[in-house]
């Protein structure tokens, strides 16, 4: 069995082991694919794994061999399903590994906002507090979250961990989900539209997946509907914000802050409104990367190449 891993260097850059899945046959792994070598590299390759290197049926065509391809994320929009279908390959994803982590990092983005903790360390090591005539000092107001209202748009996995710290942390959710409400409302659990959320959240936090209807939805006018004081998180999908409009919201100041580690186009382009926007806090799409997230990735796709070696097939997604 042949293995070709396209991009793993993110997934593995040097603190996991691929030992496992080079039992399972000869492995090539490289760190990143560009478009133009992803055939070449694949060559008569059984198995491909791939994170966002896309798979269409171009390159199927030039690698006649291809049976199985592993997906090293909960998303395979990278592969067209359909043509690997046609072909007679199958297609599995990681459904789930991230809950806690991706919780734990919204958590960290929003008390950065509320605290900024990086910020003032900066600064003291820069001299900011040796040069001062004080034991204490802020450089900006610092927020408490117990009693506020935390607002959760896509209340599955993730956002129900979230609001669970949330509630640990004092506040009050307020849900919005299209999906079964599998929570029941109690004293801080509320299940709200989304202009409730817009109105009357202080912390709005996005979990819902990229759909048309869910794209651009953080807009201006979704944005003229929240309270000036509103602290907005993105931690799920780039373009369900309006980025130019979310710029302008900061700027004007109609909205206080923002932290997001997902961008419409990644990686960040120079271009970006909101590299320049005020009080705006953006990290590089790692909030899935945590060393367990990513061994517990790496193990699941171990898992579903294994099952296909044996003549079996696990969370597959080209049914």
């Amino acid at each position: 069995m042949k293995i070709v891993v396209l991009d793993g260097g993110v997934l593995n850059p040097g603190d996991l082991s691929w030992e496992k899945l080079e039992q399972l046959g000869t492995v090539a792994v490289y760190d990143d694919t560009p478009a133009e070598q992803v055939a070449e590299r694949l060559g008569d390759a059984d198995v491909a794994i791939t994170n966002k290197v896309v798979l269409n049926d171009n390159v199927f065509r030039q690698c006649p061999n291809l049976k199985f391809i592993g997906v090293t994320a909960t998303g395979y929009n990278v592969v067209d399903i359909a043509a690997a279908k046609a072909r007679g390959i199958v297609v599995s994803n990681v459904p789930t590994y991230g809950t806690a982590t991706v919780a734990q990092f919204t958590t960290a983005l929003m008390l950065e906002l509320c605290n900024r903790v990086g910020e003032h360390d900066t600064d003291v090591h820069a001299g900011g507090w040796s040069t001062r005539n004080t034991w204490c000092y802020w450089l900006q107001p610092m927020i408490e979250v117990a009693g506020k209202n935390v607002g959760i748009i896509g209340y599955g996995r993730i956002g129900q961990a979230f609001g669970a710290v949330a509630q640990a942390l004092g506040m009050n959710v307020l849900a919005c989900s299209q999906g079964q409400k599998t929570l029941p409302e109690s004293d801080n659990l509320r299940y709200v539209d989304l202009d409730t959320v817009y109105a009357e959240a202080d912390v709005i936090s996005l979990h819902c997946p990229l759909t048309p209807e869910t794209k651009g939805m953080i807009n201006r006018q979704a944005l003229q509907k929240m309270k000036k004081t509103a602290l907005l998180l993105n931690a799920s999908r780039g373009d369900l914000v309006n980025e130019a409009d979310l710029a302008a919201a900061l700027n004007e100041g109609r909205i206080a802050g923002a932290a997001v580690d997902v961008l419409s186009r990644e990686p960040a382009q120079p271009e970006n409104p909101l590299l320049t926007a005020k009080n705006c806090l953006i990290t590089p799409h790692i909030a899935w990367a945590s060393v367990e997230a990513r061994g517990r990735i790496l193990s699941t796709t171990v898992e579903n190449v294994a099952a296909f070696c044996h003549g079996k097939t696990q969370n597959r997604v080209d049914m």
